[in-house]
């Protein structure tokens, strides 16, 4: 029987950074100039920084904008995130019935660790600048046995890596959406998790 080992994604999967990330980009309009539409850049994390950078500076400016960003993140993006409904409770119940955590994100790893330490989020292992199909590398690297996300890539992922996708419907993809894209399960949030995490496992066991 493997060990339990589960996979986080980060960003509306255990904290709700949208604040923060919101803020920053108003930083980077503000040094730039460039005009960034925080509250829709917010409304799709998910997907790597460079993409949603890609929609507001041209070409020629990205690589300078993503660098800038990931400059102003530390100073406005930390202290406004919060763990999302359950988060503390999930990692908790992984812990109590002997398993692993990984938090496994799009998000560069430093900046994902500045997160956890500021929460109190304590993980096992962290893998940070990987999305979608990526994902799945560390997923097996770290003997993964489930991966949870709220977004249809981690599904991709998940899928990629051999392991149930556990789908929360905390971002922005709809629990339909995430069905769709192959979630084993889906859950409104992550308060839900423990009671659900012995059925889990038994799925991840194929039992």
């Amino acid at each position: 029987m493997p060990a339990l080992t589960v996979g986080f994604d980060l960003d509306m999967t255990l904290v709700d950074s949208r604040p923060g990330i919101a803020d920053t980009y108003r930083a980077l309009t503000a040094l730039t100039g460039v005009h960034v539409d925080a509250e829709a850049a917010v409304s799709r994390l998910g997907p790597p920084l460079r993409t949603e950078i890609a929609r507001w500076f041209p070409p020629e400016q990205v690589d300078a904008a993503v660098r800038t960003y990931r400059e102003l993140y530390p100073a406005y993006a930390i202290t406004p995130t919060v763990p999302l409904p359950g988060a503390r409770e999930a990692i908790d119940a992984i812990r109590a019935r002997g398993g692993r955590v990984l938090v496994v994100t799009s998000k560069l790893g430093r900046l994902a660790r500045l997160h956890l330490d500021h929460l109190g989020l304590a993980v096992d292992e962290l893998a940070g600048d990987l999305f979608a199909e990526e994902k799945a590398t560390a997923l097996r690297e770290h003997g993964a046995t489930h991966y949870v996300g709220d977004h249809v890539a981690d599904m991709v992922a998940a899928r990629a890596a051999g392991v149930p996708g556990i789908a929360v419907a905390t971002g922005p993809c709809t629990a339909d959406e995430l069905r769709a894209a192959g979630a084993e399960a889906v859950l409104d949030d992550l308060t839900g998790f423990p009671a659900a995490l012995d059925g889990m496992i038994r799925l991840a066991l194929g039992q």
